[in-house]
């Protein structure tokens, strides 16, 4: 069950990761010459961001999970859904996104980390509905994951421009409905 439950969470730090990834490939595209500080920056702040969203949303939860524990596995299941099914309307929008600002800057830079990290706040209440979850091991877990994509991100960005943006918001979409599919599942007794 450990190793499940492992494997879990690394699973949800990649699907965490998409958006991150994504505007972090744009960020790519926009810079052109890509240094190593703009890796790090955007694996810092993004990593960070996405690290602390689901400590928060935990303990949010936790405060929750006493008024709706009969339900608690239909709120994981309707959060984990609702962002996967609005990173998959996302990526099959035909709407235009707005270039990546080339900027690093601290005002940019906390602007898209929140922006890219509010899908982790909503995923750390239903995480804190999931009792195997490690909350610790999670938020450390999806920092180191959405850190490495953010600089790997920036880098192919450079490297490639948007040619992978809508496949990772794609990928991001299945794991979070997946995975919430999951708990309800387990919860229901129909996995074990």
């Amino acid at each position: 069950m450990v190793v499940d439950a492992i494997l879990s969470v690394i699973l949800l730090g990649f699907g965490l990761a998409m958006d991150a990834f994504a505007v972090s490939v744009c960020k790519g595209l926009s810079v052109g010459d890509v240094k190593a500080k703009h890796l790090a920056i955007a694996g810092a702040w993004f990593g960070a961001f996405q690290a602390a969203m689901p400590l928060l949303g935990y303990f949010i939860g936790e405060k929750l999970h006493g008024h709706i524990e009969k339900v608690d596995h239909w709120v994981a299941f309707v959060l984990l859904a609702a962002i996967g099914a609005n990173m998959l309307k996302e990526a099959f929008s035909d709407k235009e996104e707005k270039p990546a600002d080339a900027s690093f800057g601290f005002r940019t830079m906390l602007v898209m980390a929140i922006a890219t990290s509010i899908d982790a706040l909503v995923v750390g209440v239903a995480l804190a509905m999931d009792a195997e979850t490690n909350i610790w091991f999670a938020a450390a877990a999806i920092g180191v994951i959405t850190f490495l994509l953010s600089a790997l991100g920036v880098k192919l960005g450079s490297i490639f421009g948007r040619k992978y943006e809508k496949k990772a918001r794609v990928a991001g979409g299945v794991i979070l409905i997946l995975l919430g599919l999951k708990i309800l599942l387990e919860h229901l007794g129909v996995l074990k």
